[in-house]
């Protein structure tokens, strides 16, 4: 029977279950992503399991979303990060040395392996063919001690490509369209595997930006065939005995199908505050623009830095418009640098940063009140800059540099009629400097651990209880995002590694007031309506909110990522049988769920919950191994129990 490539890779790493969607499949995990803002976290997770060094191939701790430091908490971060990457045979990529994904893509990724990240936007790596998947950081530290992934099986959605992109258009469009088709729920508990004739024409770098932005269909993956382009790109890096072929079968199936003619493609944009409320940049032409930022991680890349360049060449800025370049890796950076980039940059009026997250994760670069702000990132829910009511437009580094040239969203087909489109390939050979990263030491034994006040022990969770008694402590509705849950930001980012100080900004864009409510409840409870905790793979929007005593969250429906975490830490993840009992619950309202504990232990889907004395049927939908997780207060205490 011929396969396609996600059936292929997740055969070659299945370890346990079988490949039938929905059901449970455990995979072996080749390689391991840490970012510093997920690292501190998993990085305590993993002290805590008392291992003397990592069980996975290739271990990668990225410092690249922590960079401000406005005092001393990230230094510290960043020094207790180092060591432990010496302590326990982890690559570590210093601070200014480039984005987790773009980094990974470049000195590690191969395809045909498999990649966990601690950052939802891992499947970058689609764009060298690794099968790569975001999770929480428990779920990664667990990874890195040798254990075996587990996952809902996903469903493979194929996307056909044919044709070729037009001038002016890139990428960015080609995921932007995909957005506008299925919204940011429409890949939940899929892989979007992309093939056809039209892929050969599509970069690894560009193949990188769709894979990014998969994250933003809320799928579990995105991958592409590993083919010449694939080749290309590794031998360009040095890397190309790491090249394999890897296809679909010829005549190979898929659960859902779609697409897309890249010829017909044009430029597209993102508007506030969803990246799938997405319009041709023509229908929103002429809007005045206050900023306009290119890389993070996404978009990063030197074509795509390169393209800015061209286009800026000899041109200023628009008078009034603040111009941000984030290149994605020093290795970018420095082959701009070569073929004379940074110069046009400069001349034209562009502030260059560090390589690194930066405004992507609220890390400066927030836009005035009432600004427009056109970026080149992968997200622009509400508040995620920095500043409340922002109105962020997600859009391509052709639209973004023809937009910062006139001070007005503008279509860049516009600049065609006074030029020729740039037509930037990635270099046949970077120059290489890996300088910025430092491998694992042979010698481990006299490293010691330096932790900084601010890094506080993971806290103590109590098992669940028989009949759990709980108050309702705030009710949401659709799409909340970890963003509102759990901020990012310079304020609260250096928190991760402190949950008591971290736990007082849970939900603070929504209600200031949730974090002392909740206290004052004792057992808590979230309701909330459909998609609930879509985004980030951030597990603090887990672990804070139990720190506060919330037990249990009945929803809708949940985000793949979110839900896994709730379940982490011992938080019980609900979903309404009858989506309109949603109306029965109000803030304040004393909820009982009798016999919680017995119903999990005997693998019961239906779990009734009394509101106010009143009867609602709710779904407990999770595997066997997560009831032993929820039954322990979370992971980590079932990890311990299992190793005494």
């Amino acid at each position: 029977m011929p396969k396609n490539l996600t059936t292929k890779i997740l055969e070659a790493h299945l370890v346990g279950g079988t490949l039938v969607s929905g059901t449970e499949i455990s995979i072996r995990i080749d390689h391991t992503l840490l970012q510093d803002a997920t690292g501190t976290m998993a990085m305590l997770e993993f002290i805590a399991m008392g291992l003397p060094r990592v069980k996975v191939d290739l271990a990668a701790q990225y410092i690249d979303h922590n960079l401000l430091q406005t005092d001393y908490k990230n230094a510290d971060d960043h020094a207790f990060l180092t060591s432990a990457a010496m302590k326990f045979g982890i690559y570590l990529s210093r601070p200014g040395n480039g984005v987790s994904h773009q980094v990974h893509l470049e000195r590690f990724g191969v395809p045909g392996i498999t990649l966990l990240g601690a950052d939802s936007h891992s499947p970058t790596a689609a764009g060298i063919s690794v099968l790569a998947i975001g999770a929480g950081g428990l779920d990664v530290a667990l990874a890195m001690a040798g254990h075996p992934f587990n996952l809902p099986c996903p469903e493979v959605m194929g996307v056909k490509l044919t044709g070729k992109l037009p001038d002016w258009v890139s990428g960015k469009d080609v995921i932007l369209e995909m957005l506008r088709r299925h919204t940011v729920r429409g890949g939940v508990g899929k892989v979007i595997e992309y093939y056809g004739p039209g892929v050969a024409s599509l970069s690894a770098t560009d193949r990188a930006t769709i894979g990014n932005m998969g994250a933003e269909l809320g799928s579990t993956s995105s991958i592409f065939p590993s083919d010449e382009q694939t080749r290309r790109f590794l031998e360009s890096q040095g890397r190309g005995g790491d090249w394999q072929p890897l296809s679909a079968d010829e005549g190979a199936t898929y659960d859902e199908y779609d697409e897309i003619d890249l010829s017909t493609l044009e430029p597209l944009i993102a508007c506030p505050s969803s990246p799938d409320n997405v319009v041709p940049v023509r229908e929103v032409a002429g809007t005045k623009v206050d900023q306009v930022i290119v890389g993070s991680s996404v978009n990063s890349s030197y074509r795509d830095l390169m393209t800015v360049c061209r286009i800026m060449e000899g041109k200023r800025v628009a008078p009034g418009v603040h111009f941000h370049v984030n290149p994605g890796s020093r290795q970018v950076l420095e082959n701009i640098a070569q073929d004379g980039g940074i110069m046009m940059l400069l001349m034209a009026g562009i502030s260059i940063h560090q390589s690194g997250c930066l405004g992507c994760i609220g890390m400066g670069q927030a836009p005035g009140t009432d600004q427009i702000s056109l970026r080149t990132f992968p997200r622009n829910f509400p508040g995620r800059s920095g500043t409340k009511g922002d109105k962020v437009y997600l859009c391509s580094p052709e639209t973004a540099a023809a937009s910062g040239l006139y001070g007005v969203i503008t279509d860049p087909r516009e600049l065609a009629k006074t030029r020729s489109y740039p037509a930037v390939q990635n270099p046949v050979k970077y120059l290489l400097d890996d300088s910025g990263i430092i491998p694992p030491l042979e010698d481990r034994s006299t490293v010691e651990i330096k932790t900084g006040p601010n890094i506080l022990p993971f806290p103590d969770f109590e098992a669940l209880p028989d009949t759990l008694r709980a108050g309702v402590v705030i009710v949401l509705g659709d799409n909340i995002t970890t963003d509102h849950i759990m901020p990012a930001g310079n304020k609260v980012l250096p928190l991760r590694s402190n949950i008591p100080a971290i736990s007082e900004h849970v939900l603070e864009q929504v209600d200031a007031e949730f974090p002392a409510r909740a206290l004052a409840t004792g057992n808590g409870i979230v309701v909330a309506g459909e998609n609930y905790g879509q985004g980030s793979s951030r597990e603090h929007a887990a672990i804070a909110p139990r720190y506060l005593g919330i037990r249990a969250k009945i929803v809708k429906s949940f985000a793949r990522i979110h839900k896994a975490n709730l379940i982490n830490f011992g938080i019980v993840a609900l979903v309404f049988k009858n989506p309109a009992d949603f109306d029965l619950f109000k803030q304040g309202d004393q909820v009982v769920i009798p016999d919680i504990r017995r119903l999990v232990e005997s693998r019961a889907g239906d779990i009734p919950v009394f509101v106010n004395g009143r009867e609602v049927a709710t779904l407990l939908e999770i595997s066997d191994r997560q009831r032993q997780e929820l039954l322990a207060g979370g992971t980590l205490n079932l990890v311990k129990q299992n190793h005494h």
